[in-house]
């Protein structure tokens, strides 16, 4: 069984600074919010919306930066 963390997006509470290394990812489930530790394959800065590929024990996930199918309308073009 997948953790219900996979899947979901979240924002980045602290940076990941390179690939392998570790950050901090602040995720909206069960009714509130949790923060995880996230890994990634490449920097990402926090505040970044990130989406969470993978579950791993020891409240790891694996993150990847969150590009939106649909142009945000309150962004000005």
């Amino acid at each position: 069984m997948t953790d219900p963390v996979q899947g979901m997006t979240g924002t980045l509470t602290s940076p990941i600074r390179g690939a392998g290394m570790l950050g901090e990812v602040l995720v909206a489930i069960r009714g509130g919010t949790e923060l995880y530790i996230a890994r990634g394959n490449e920097p990402i800065r926090a505040g970044t919306t990130v989406l969470v590929i993978a579950a791993h024990p020891g409240r790891i996930v694996d993150v990847i930066p969150w590009i939106p199918l649909a142009p945000d309308p309150l962004e000005e073009i």
